[in-house]
C-alpha cells in the first residue's frame, strides 16, 4: 500500500464511520428492543477476531504466523448460548443457532453497523477483507496457500469486495462470470468428501481480498475499487444479498 493510498483511506474511514455512525444510531434503540424482545441477553456481541498480518511463522515453511488482534462489535444475532456446545465454528446459511432477528439482521448485515466503533478506533476499516477468529484462522491458512496475504498491511473491513460479489457463504452467484471457474477454484485436489467445504467457500473469498489488496498498490485503482464497493454495499444491503 502507497502512503497515498494508505492517507486517503484512513481518511474515508473517518469521515465515513462518524457519518455512519451519526446517521445509524437512531436504530440502536429499535434494533436493541427487537434482539431483546426476541431473545433476552446481552444487545450487543463482542468477539475477538484477528487484524493485520505481523511478522511470524507461516505454516507451510516453518514461521509461525502472527496477527494483530483485537474485539470486534455486533449486534447479537444468535442465542446467547450459541458456541457453549460447539466452540469456535463458521456460521452457515441456516444456522439453527441465529435467532429470527437475528436473520432479519444478517441479512441486512445491520448486525455489522457497531464496527464503525472499530473503525474509528483504527482496528478496522469501511473497506477491506473481513476479519476471521484467530482460533480459526491458523487451519484456514493450512488448508488454502497464501490465506494469510489477505491480510498483509491490510485491515479488515465492515465490508469488502467479496462481499459485495458473493454470497453470504463465499458461493459464486450463478450469473457470476466466476461462477464458470468454480470447479476448478474449489475442491482443487479432488479430495473425497471434501466437497462444499467450509475450505472451499474461503478460497472463493480469497480471490476478491487478493485482488483488493492489489487494487491498493496504486491511487486510481484504489479509488475506483474503493468507491465501486462503498456505492454496491448499500444496495446489496436493502436486497439482502450477500449474506
Amino acid at each position: 500500500m502507497t502512503p497515498s493510498v494508505r492517507f486517503l483511506k484512513r481518511a474515508v474511514d473517518v469521515v465515513g464511520a462518524s457519518v455512519g455512525l451519526a446517521m445509524t444510531l437512531p436504530l440502536y434503540p429499535i434494533i436493541g428492543a427487537a434482539i431483546y424482545l426476541d431473545s433476552p441477553g446481552p444487545l450487543f456481541y463482542k468477539q475477538r477476531r484477528a487484524g493485520e498480518l505481523l511478522e511470524g511463522e507461516d505454516p507451510k515453511t516453518g514461521r509461525k504466523l502472527k496477527f494483530s488482534e483485537f474485539r470486534m462489535w455486533k449486534f447479537r444475532t444468535m442465542r446467547p448460548d450459541a458456541e457453549k456446545q460447539t466452540g469456535a465454528v463458521l456460521a452457515q446459511v441456516g444456522d439453527p443457532r441465529v435467532t429470527r432477528v437475528g436473520r432479519i439482521l444478517r441479512k441486512t448485515r445491520l448486525d455489522e453497523l457497531p464496527q464503525f466503533i472499530n473503525v474509528l478506533r483504527g482496528e478496522m476499516s469501511i473497506v477491506g477483507p473481513r476479519p476471521e477468529r484467530p482460533e480459526l484462522l491458523a487451519n484456514l491458512a493450512l488448508a488454502i496457500p497464501f490465506f494469510e496475504e489477505r491480510m498483509r498491511s491490510v485491515k479488515p473491513g465492515i465490508t469488502g469486495l467479496a462481499q459485495v460479489s458473493l454470497g453470504y457463504t463465499g458461493k459464486a452467484p450463478t450469473e457470476s462470470e466466476i461462477a464458470a471457474w468454480e470447479s476448478v477454484l474449489t475442491n482443487p485436489w479432488k479430495l473425497e468428501g471434501a466437497d462444499g467445504s467450509e475450505a472451499d467457500d474461503m478460497r472463493m473469498k480469497l480471490l476478491y481480498d487478493l485482488a483488493y489488496s492489489a487494487s491498493l498498490e496504486r491511487l486510481s485503482s484504489y479509488v475506483r475499487t474503493e468507491l465501486e464497493i462503498i456505492v454496491k454495499t448499500p444496495l446489496i444491503m436493502l436486497k439482502g444479498l450477500g449474506r
